[in-house]
């Protein structure tokens, strides 16, 4: 067995950042030692930022967003357009829309997508709130943001029939979403083409 490479504090931040998504063990070890090189300029003010995080940030309980108020920001924006909710799977998804300036009008975050091989069913995903809030918000249009995978379009149709006793209209992105999309790996320009060209689902 081979003798660990740094000491154990190093090892464990190492680790650590290799569960990242995206950081492999070798990725990770550069990433550390750059950190560890630059500790005044990157270690300290990362161990702060981790720190204030993990103190202030939370879930809305009405959308599902995270952020340091609750409701979120978006939620207690006056100028966002509350007649218009979006249904994404995860924060990162708000992220790209946001990014793109496409929608102006609030979100919900269902915390993922219905998968029966990962053991994902309705009650692990925020889908309990959804009829109530469409109802109470006066909701007109419910925009289905979901990538185009079979989980996402699995979780779309089972939306679909969770408001299908209310008289709202229901679309989906369009053009641009390629098969087997990600909607937080997309450009811009994409998601302005697909927030563009939505239909009814």
């Amino acid at each position: 067995m081979a003798a660990p490479l740094a000491g154990p504090e190093i090892e464990r931040l190492i680790n650590i950042l290799a569960k990242l998504p995206g950081l492999g063990p070798r990725s990770a070890r550069r990433a550390a030692l750059a950190m560890i090189k630059r500790r005044e300029q990157m270690l300290a003010p990362l161990a702060a930022a981790l720190e204030d995080v993990m103190r202030t940030v939370r879930t809305c309980t009405t959308c599902g967003i995270l952020d340091s108020s609750d409701p979120c920001s978006i939620c207690s924006d006056p100028k966002r357009n509350q007649r218009l909710l979006c249904v994404v799977a995860d924060v990162a998804d708000v992220w790209a829309l946001e990014r793109a300036g496409v929608f102006r009008g609030r979100y919900h975050v269902l915390g993922g997508t219905l998968s029966v091989l990962d053991g994902r069913g309705p009650d692990q995903l925020n889908l309990a709130t959804l009829p109530a809030r469409v109802r109470d918000q006066k909701v007109e249009e419910v925009v289905l943001a979901l990538s185009a995978t079979v989980e996402g379009q699995t979780t779309a149709h089972y939306v679909t029939d969770t408001l299908g006793q209310t008289a709202i209209q229901i679309t989906k992105l369009a053009q641009g979403l390629p098969v087997g999309g990600e909607l937080d790996y997309l450009d811009e320009g994409t998601l302005a083409a697909a927030f563009g060209a939505r239909r009814p689902f």
